[in-house]
């Protein structure tokens, strides 16, 4: 019997996970859209995908909650982590993107101690600070409307909810990537 309970644990938590991943992919998605909107004055298609979403932002806080949230009572740790972390992972994703389709979907070259464009110390600081908010403000806020929510719908809904959208997810992404191929 305990053992069906962590089970059940177990998938309970690997479907918030997939929740928050695309809670956060969209608001990324939202925030890049919003920041091109006023940066250019008109609406730009913002990621790497067709549909309104940037998986990085849905990665980046699935790796806060899940890796670096037991570090929140140890906010210079959290900083020092995230910062770490969360530019080795813009590098290799922009590698990735570079290598895969010869594309590149954000350009550091022109900013200050950067590293092939892909990084640069700037927003290697900026991911500390924005793990801080993420964690002390943000998630707790997003935590406890989803907790609500999903409260309220059966698990099973829950479980088709989650299917169609990783299948959506899994179809824009073959679409975008045979898109984006050389």
């Amino acid at each position: 019997m305990e053992k069906a309970d962590k089970n059940n644990t177990h998938l309970i938590s690997i479907r918030f996970l997939l929740l928050y991943f695309f809670i956060y992919a969209i608001i990324g998605w939202l925030l890049e859209t919003c920041y091109a909107l006023g940066t250019l004055g008109y609406f730009v298609k913002r990621g790497f995908l067709y549909g309104p979403l940037c998986p990085i932002y849905g990665w980046g806080a699935v790796i806060l909650i899940s890796g670096l949230k037991k570090y929140k009572s140890k906010p210079f740790k959290l900083f020092i982590y995230s910062a770490i972390i969360f530019s080795v992972f813009e590098y290799i994703a922009g590698f990735l993107l570079d290598a895969l389709f010869s594309s590149r979907w954000w350009d550091y070259t022109n900013d200050f101690m950067n590293l092939n464009g892909r990084i640069s110390i700037f927003f290697s600081f900026a991911w500390g600070i924005i793990a801080l908010i993420f964690i002390y403000f943000i998630h707790p806020f997003i935590e406890k409307i989803s907790k609500n929510i999903v409260k309220k719908i059966p698990t099973n809904i829950q479980i088709i909810i989650i299917e169609v959208l990783t299948s959506i997810l899994l179809v824009d992404t073959v679409l975008s990537s045979i898109n984006y191929l050389p």
